[in-house]
């Protein structure tokens, strides 16, 4: 069943709820949330007729343009949000998010959804995005939290270097707590799906009138590939910005930008 227009911007009526609610409570957020509404649906319906052009195309050259974009405007979103210097941190956070992700997208695209040809826009391009958004997240979470820490806790660090330990080793801690932090939403969405919450992508298959068992392998494999793809990127970006950070004599190089 498709959605008209005019039903969808009668719906969005209800966004006066949480702007009255934001007034209501003084948050000053309520230009935030009109600015964050009104880009969300505009730049949904831009990509939505991208999309359209680029399932019809369906280049190869063209669709690992886009997955390159989706990368490059990945990786600076994960380093503005979690307020660290760009030009210092960018390759390794780029080469977390595409080594998390290239691998899982090739086994789903070969061996598990098996669009002829493998890369047909209307199976890469949103599997990709499934990934990759989920990874957003857990990224920036575990930055904050190792730069944090390494700000937080100065003196633990400097007290592991001084009784010998060097500086990977001071900062494993870090890291550890950092990796925690950023896998415990998933986790605990793996673990409540089904009886606390019915994903969007299960939902929505089962309102396209697909069967629920079939509907349910789909999201089983969806959360699984988001799970190894932000284990993989996060390690990755977490270990080569530790290299990128920490200077052969222990001392950190690079700190959380001030608001």
């Amino acid at each position: 069943m498709d959605i008209g227009w005019l039903q969808l911007g009668l719906f969005m009526l209800v966004l006066l709820v949480p702007l009255a609610i934001g007034r209501y409570f003084q948050l000053g957020l309520n230009r935030d949330m009109l600015s964050a509404v009104i880009r969300m649906t505009v730049q949904l319906i831009l990509v939505g007729l991208y999309l359209q052009y680029l399932f019809v195309l369906d280049s190869i050259w063209v669709n690992l343009a886009w997955l390159l974009v989706m990368l490059l405007v990945g990786s600076s979103s994960i380093i503005s949000k979690a307020k660290l210097p760009k030009r210092v941190l960018f390759q390794p956070v780029f080469l977390g998010l595409a080594l998390g992700l290239f691998p899982v997208l090739w086994l789903m695209m070969v061996f598990l959804l098996s669009p002829e040809p493998i890369y047909t826009a209307q199976y890469l391009i949103p599997t990709a995005g499934m990934l990759l958004g989920n990874c957003l997240s857990g990224n920036i979470v575990a930055l904050q939290r190792l730069f944090g820490a390494f700000s937080d806790r100065k003196a633990e660090y400097q007290g592991a270097l001084a009784l010998g330990a060097s500086p990977r080793q001071a900062s494993l801690p870090f890291v550890q707590a950092a990796m925690q932090q950023s896998f415990a939403p998933i986790l605990a969405t793996m673990a409540t799906t089904g009886l606390v919450t019915l994903p969007g992508m299960m939902t929505g298959q089962i309102l396209g009138g697909v069967d629920p068992l079939i509907a349910i392998k789909y999201q089983i494999v969806i959360l699984v590939a988001i799970f190894v793809t932000l284990s993989v990127s996060v390690s990755v970006t977490l270990l080569l910005c530790v290299r990128q950070a920490i200077a052969p004599t222990g001392r950190i190089r690079i700190a959380l930008l001030s608001d």
